[in-house]
């Protein structure tokens, strides 16, 4: 049985691991294919990136804050890239983005999949296509 998040998208189950979403998955198979092929050297699946340490104040406790990525992606170059398969841009995400754009060294990548577009695009591009087709409509 498919589960429906609160942003519309269903959960996918492929090699045992359970992914968030059918855009997500997909972009797990197109990983699977680059390393296959020599084009990446390895990949990770939701890798964990510490923004902040948990702290106590005035007695109280607060929790650490993580940011969990869809992929950290290894390339030959030896440089490392994050990923994150994604429609929108939360609120919350947004500030995570920025923490760990702060903490980090490693190239952060929002991406999305639009036939449109020919395939795997960065979030940003996409949003800047999708308003030149809607301006060229009016």
């Amino acid at each position: 049985m498919a589960i429906a998040s609160k942003y519309g998208s269903k959960k996918v189950e492929i090699d045992g691991i359970v992914f968030d979403s059918k855009i997500e998955a997909r972009y797990y198979e197109q990983l699977k294919w680059l390393q296959l092929h020599g084009e990446i050297l390895f990949f990770r699946i939701q890798p964990r990136y510490l923004l902040q340490e948990a702290f106590v104040k005035n007695g109280t406790k607060f929790r650490k804050i993580e940011y969990i990525a869809d992929f950290e992606i290894h390339h030959t170059n030896g440089s490392i890239e994050v990923v994150d398969v994604k429609g929108m841009e939360t609120e919350a995400f947004k500030v995570k983005k920025k923490l760990f754009e702060y903490k980090y060294p490693h190239r952060l990548s929002l991406i999305t999949y639009s036939k449109i577009d020919g395939g795997w695009i960065e979030l940003e591009q996409f949003k800047k296509n999708r308003k030149l087709r809607k301006k060229a409509k009016s």
